[in-house]
């Protein structure tokens, strides 16, 4: 709060019309599917770490019941195995930040700064100010 004003009134820019808020709600609102998915992934990466750590202690506890043959399939096909044709997990999650997430998150931001000041939520906002008075 500043001058007894919530922060969340007043955030229209002069001139904004409501399409053009109606469009930077959307573009918010695929900015926090993207973060979600982003999210998502980074689960994936550590779920099937996880199951990598699990896979080696279950190599060895074979190999300490006498059952080298299974062992060592399970450790020759399996372990280590790429989970995309020349990736692990976090070469993926690392393409993904490097690349659609950066360029989502870089215009997002363009997209506010060049139709709305820079400002974030208007929408929800101008909602809030609605419901709350």
């Amino acid at each position: 709060m500043s001058d007894g004003v919530p922060e969340w009134r007043g955030r229209r820019p002069s001139g904004v019309d409501d399409t053009t808020i109606n469009a930077l709600g959307k573009l918010a609102d695929a900015m926090g599917m993207v973060q979600r998915a982003r999210g998502h992934l980074y689960a994936f990466h550590q779920l099937t770490g996880g199951a990598h750590e699990r896979l080696s202690e279950a190599i060895k506890l074979l190999q300490a019941a006498g059952h080298d043959a299974q062992a060592e399939t399970l450790s020759t096909e399996l372990l280590g195995l790429d989970v995309l044709p020349g990736r692990w997990t976090f070469q993926v999650v690392e393409e993904y930040d490097d690349g659609y997430y950066r360029c989502f998150v870089e215009l997002e931001q363009r997209m506010r700064d060049e139709l709305a000041s820079g400002r974030r939520n208007i929408l929800e906002a101008e909602l809030k100010e609605r419901n709350q008075g």
